[in-house]
Order: C-alpha cells, then structure tokens, then sequence
C-alpha cells in the first residue's frame, strides 16, 4: 500500500483518502477498503505458496531493504511520533527507532546461524542416521501493533517474520493515526507489496481479519483483547504470541539508595507519559520509605523537566481524549502525595504520586497506562511478595534493594515476564533476553534471536538409508516379535552414561551389527 493519509486528529472525526493498489476511504473514523480482508489474505497465501519467502537469499534482500527504509526515512518517523503522542526526539530514537534499527541489524549479523538447520545429539539407535531440525516459516501470519510504541511494536516482529520466511499482514493500531499513516505510506515502497501488506482499520475491521485464517497471530494490546484474538485463533488452532500488560509492581526495600531509587523510578514512570506495557504500575514499600521518596520526588522532576513541567518538551501526551477523562477519573478517586496537575486542553498529566492506596481502590483494578503512581505501604519484603502473588502475574518486576537476600527471595517466590533490579525498563533494551509476558501479561516471547524463533517451526527431519547392514540392524523392530527382539531394542534404548567419544558410539553399532548378521 501507498498514498498520504491526512485524518483529522480529533478522535471521532476523521476523513481521508488514500490513492493506492487497494484504495482506502477513512469516514468518520470508518476505513472502507475496496479488498476485502479475505482478498488481502488470499494474496498473502498466493504469494507464500509460489515459495519466494522460504528462499534466504529473498529474505535477506528483504531485510536490507526494511533496514534502508529505517535509515531513510527515521525522522519522519519520529515526526509521526511526535503528532501523535508529542514524543520528544531523543524518546523516539531510544525507545523506537534505534530499538528497531538494532533489532534488525542483529538479525542481519546472525542470519545465517537462525536460519541454518540444528543438527541436535543423536541417541545410540539413530547413530548412523541423520537427526535434524530444519527451521520452518508458518506462513501468512497476522501482526496487530499497538499505539503507544506504534512503530516499535508493529515493526520490531515484523523483521522476525521476513527472517523466518513468513508473509506478513500488519495491521497498525488505528489510534495512532500518524504512525499508521507513515507505515502505510512507506513500507510498500521498501518491501515486496504481496509478501508483506499493511491493512488498515479500527475494531470492525480487525474482527474481519481474524475471521480469517492464519498459520501465525502476534498481538500486542490489553489483556481484555487478548483474549479475544486467543478465541479467534483457537477456531483454527492457530498458534499465537499475545504481548500483553498489567500491573507491574515496583519493590522498594528499606535500605535502598532513595535517590537513585527515585530518578530510576520517575524514568520509568513518564517516558512515553507512563503509557508504557512496562511502566511501573504502583509501588510496594513502607510508610518511611514512602516519606524518604516524597522528599526527594520534586528535586527529581525539576532536574528532569524543569521548573513548569508541561512546558517542558521532553514529556509526552496522553493518546486521546478518550484516554486522558479515564486516567483523570482514576486520579480524581485518590490521593495525590505529589503532583497532580493537569490540562484537558492539552492532554498533559503531570507525574504525580498516590498515595493512602488500598488494594481495592479503583486504581488497583486496571493498569493505569499513564503518569500515575500509586503507593502500597507493606511492612516486610514477605507481605510485599504476598500482594505480588495475589495479583495476576505481572508483565514486569521490579526490585529496589542493596540486600542480595531479599532480592533473590523475590526473584524466586514471585513469577513475572521480567525483571529488573534496581532501574526500570532496562531489560526490554536488552537484546539477548527474551521479552514477554506469563499467565494474564502474555503468551510467547520475542525479540533478539526470539522474533526468529516466535516466526518458526522447528521441523523434526530424520533421514535413515537402505544400507543392507543399517536394514538387519533395524529388522527387530518388525513382527514376528520375540522376547530376544524386545530385549535388543530396550537395550539399544536405554539411557546410559559414561560412553567417551563418539567415536566408541560407532564401534558398539558396529560391533551390534556383526553380532546381528551372524544371529
């Protein structure tokens, strides 16, 4: 697809049209396409099975080509950002465009090591075999991004999709109407248009897509839609990878460095104003403690944003209007420790500490997804992971503390998709780990060499030859069955330690197999 999109930026009212392949009218905040989701689909399916994406040499000339689109094009990217979410520059670089830039640079260095066949130890009976895992692409898969990174979270799977040899539909979040545009606009003129196809729309027509069936589904949004698009997949039991979200608590011990503690935290808090799946949701932490961080909160924001914290052009926006009335609802139902100002004319909160929270405050029963931080007063690192445990399993976690003791307590009665330890975020950037949610924060995970392997199947191959010597050696296995050919096979099965080299290996099959030619 291609051609300029130019919604208004109200959130109900938004009309344009775009001159493409497949010509799009947004009215009223409809997309009408002239394809139908089915069409885009079959296309997908038409172009996988000429087999042009399992080829590496396409696939690799397909990367370069997404890595040159990155280079190319990186500050319209970040002005997109900038219309939609007010995203300062050096936010857009560090959390979306560098992060997509080094992700896909990072496939392109290991391509050859993801995509070439694993070739596992062979167990004594497959000795003279050949045990291999080939890497398989799915197929067509569906990519859902969502709006608070759109362009991290709807590319970043993207590039581990083209490695695996999948075609691709990518469906941007309709929400962030400039970034969806940009995606719209420019991947077609970078990537080939019937491997790799951008649909637009809202709810209607994401519900049409996953009326359709699809060999791979990758979702980042809220767990509430999740499980819609799980529902939608397990029709056709179509595997998926649900990036979801939470509430991510943050730990705070006693004995932290309070200052460092707060900068850390406030970070983690306002980048992308809060609207973060990783953002530290709410704080557990004692009543002197929270004084310590109240104390030193204000110093912080000012060293960050100065003394008028909305002028400030390093603070984002909240997405919509729809989105700022809910957080201030949220707000308005607690109390404020610090902060608390706001201005619906310009979507702006400022970052802002609850305080005098219960569990069962109206602000404990959602992710927040903004600059809200309400505070929990425990007593002791054990009824801190008591309330943890209690809650669904957090997205992220995330332990402030000089104990050693109390973080490795933490780290081994809680479960979460991840953690870091003393700072916040820290461990998305971080490409040779994982990234992913468990229970209610997500299914599968992905970047780094994970994007490869969320995108494929890992294929059993197991090749035997018609050596007459190999076929007398196999010939237990075939009826008449006998209590001498059911001891031979458990002995050739059996587990055991201790054989030196592979080389010994060899000779006891060898061995085996004179003894059969003579029996």
């Amino acid at each position: 697809m291609s051609g300029k999109i130019s919604p208004k930026r109200d959130d109900t009212s938004t009309a344009a049209v775009v001159d493409i392949e497949d010509p799009i009218e947004i009215t009223n905040g409809k997309v009408h396409h002239e394809k139908t989701a089915k069409e885009y689909v079959h296309v997908a399916r038409l172009a996988f099975n000429t087999g042009r994406t399992r080829n590496l040499k396409y696939r690799k000339e397909q990367l370069l080509k997404l890595l040159k689109m990155y280079q190319e094009t990186a500050e319209d990217m970040v002005a997109a950002l900038y219309k939609d979410l007010r995203k300062p520059k050096q936010e857009s670089y560090n959390t979306e465009v560098d992060l997509i830039i080094n992700d896909l640079k990072n496939i392109l260095d290991n391509f050859k090591s993801y995509t070439t066949s694993d070739y596992p130890p062979k167990p004594l009976a497959n000795m003279c075999d050949t045990v291999e895992i080939k890497k398989d692409p799915y197929g067509v898969v569906l990519i859902i991004g969502a709006w608070n990174y759109p362009i991290q979270l709807s590319l970043l799977p993207v590039a581990g999709a083209i490695a695996a040899g999948n075609c691709i539909i990518l469906k941007p979040s309709e929400i962030a109407v400039e970034t969806a545009d940009y995606i719209a606009r420019t991947l077609p003129k970078y990537l080939d248009k019937e491997c790799y196809q951008v649909f637009l729309g809202g709810v209607t027509e994401t519900t049409d897509l996953l009326r359709e069936r699809f060999d791979y589904i990758f979702f980042t949004g809220s767990p509430m839609v999740g499980k819609i698009v799980n529902e939608a997949a397990a029709k056709y039991l179509t595997p998926v990878t649900l990036e979801l979200g939470g509430k991510s608590p943050a730990y705070i011990d006693d004995n932290t460095n309070i200052e460092l503690t707060a900068r850390r935290l406030i970070w983690g808090k306002t980048v992308n104003a809060g609207q973060t799946c990783v953002a530290p949701d709410y704080v557990l932490c004692s009543k002197n403690t929270q004084d310590k961080l109240l104390s030193v909160v204000g110093k912080i924001v000012k060293e960050m944003f100065g003394d008028n914290v909305q002028d400030s052009k390093d603070i984002c926006r909240i997405i919509t209007d729809r989105h700022f009335n809910r957080l201030i609802n949220l707000l308005n139902s607690a109390t404020v420790g610090y902060g608390g100002d706001y201005d619906p004319q310009d979507r702006y909160i400022g970052p802002t500490i609850l305080i005098d929270v219960k569990p069962n405050d109206v602000i404990m029963q959602e992710e927040i997804f903004g600059p809200l931080l309400p505070v929990i007063n425990v007593e002791s690192v054990y009824e801190a992971i008591t309330f943890i445990n209690l809650n669904e399993k957090p997205l992220a976690l995330y332990i402030f503390s000089k104990n050693q003791k109390n973080i490795n307590l933490i780290l081994e009665s809680t479960s979460s998709g991840g953690v870091t330890v003393n700072d916040t975020l820290m461990h998305v950037v971080c490409e040779s780990l994982p990234f992913g949610g468990v229970g209610n924060s997500g299914l599968g995970s992905y970047h780094g060499k994970q994007s490869f392997d969320t995108f494929t199947h890992r294929k059993s191959v197991l090749r035997k030859s018609f050596n007459p010597l190999m076929e007398k050696m196999q010939s237990v296995k075939y009826p008449p069955y006998s209590d001498g050919k059911m001891k031979f096979v458990q002995a050739v099965n059996s587990k055991r330690r201790g054989l030196p080299c592979k080389f010994l290996s060899y000779l006891f099959v060898f061995i085996l197999g004179c003894w059969l030619l003579c029996w």
